[in-house]
């Protein structure tokens, strides 16, 4: 297991070819954006800044860390000689399937195609190639470098064999593994993304502000952030996204997302990417300014 490849230069594709890149792995970061690639990279060199100030690392395993991460805007200039492909594109399953029907033709045979989707079923996936035994996911957290845990979703047809190597290559790069079943929403966000939307709803039916939600969680639940601040650091777009697959896969009205949060998307207000959620972060990004919608 040489060469990583990773799909998509954004927040999870930059943290992920981070992390592997630090573990002394080769990298190929893919975008079809250029932009994208030179602010991906951006990230990472200002990540691994604030690591040496720390003194978590060394001067020197910055400058090897980037050394190991090749970018590349030609998809298939990029997978010629990919060990294992990780896709970290938008949480869009047409998207997703499109890339997978693509990887498949033009990686090698033995090359393992892993998704860092948060939602969507592997098994459906794995069902647009001619290699659903090596077709597996792998569910980081953000951020990806400091985060230890990775979910391991197999799908109905992923082997045991590549099931086994999977978790075995995130614990040599220092993660935690948990295998999961394919189900909408696996364990995470089956869990968080709940929690989530009922937060809006409270909000929405004027039982508290917004503050006063995340208060109430953070000091009485032991919560490091709260819900409405942890939605607006997930992305609020990402949120719809992962409740209506979640809705679609199980037709329970409990997944239905919140009229709130869906205006807000529409509305364009996505949390930190865009400046303004739940709190306003046009001075800074600590989320202690509540966005005038709601202040």
């Amino acid at each position: 297991m040489k060469n990583i490849v990773v799909i998509g230069a954004g927040t999870m594709g930059n943290g992920i070819a981070h992390t592997f890149a630090q573990c002394n792995y080769n990298v190929q970061l893919i975008d079809v954006s250029e932009i994208a690639l030179k602010r991906g990279m951006e990230t990472i060199e200002k990540n691994l800044d604030r690591m040496v100030a720390k003194e978590k690392i060394t001067l020197n395993e910055k400058t090897k860390t980037l050394s190991n991460i090749t970018t590349f805007s030609n998809i298939k200039e990029g997978v010629k000689y990919a060990s294992l492909v990780i896709e970290a594109a938008t949480e869009n399953v047409n998207l997703k399937t499109q890339i997978f029907k693509e990887l498949d033709e033009i990686c090698p045979d033995d090359t393992i195609l892993a998704t860092n989707t948060s939602s969507i079923s592997i098994t459906q996936i794995g069902a647009a190639t001619k290699r659903a035994d090596k077709v597996i996911g792998m569910h980081f957290m953000n951020p990806v470098p400091i985060m230890q845990l990775v979910e391991i979703i197999r799908g109905y047809n992923t082997s045991d064999e590549v099931t086994s190597f999977i978790v075995d290559l995130s614990l040599k790069i220092g993660k935690i593994p948990v295998k999961v079943n394919d189900y909408p929403g696996f364990v995470a966000n089956r869990i968080l993304m709940p929690m989530i939307n009922e937060s809006i709803e409270t909000l929405y039916n004027g039982v508290a502000g917004v503050s006063e939600i995340d208060t109430v969680m953070k000091l009485g639940m032991a919560h490091p952030m709260g819900p409405l601040q942890l939605a607006d650091f997930i992305g609020l777009d990402v949120c719809l996204s992962i409740l209506n697959v979640m809705y679609e896969g199980f037709k329970n009205p409990k997944y239905a997302p919140c009229p709130l949060l869906v205006n807000m998307v529409v509305a364009g207000k996505l949390g930190i990417k865009s400046g303004e959620g739940f709190y306003d972060y046009s001075e800074n990004k600590k989320a202690e300014i509540v966005s005038k919608i709601f202040s």
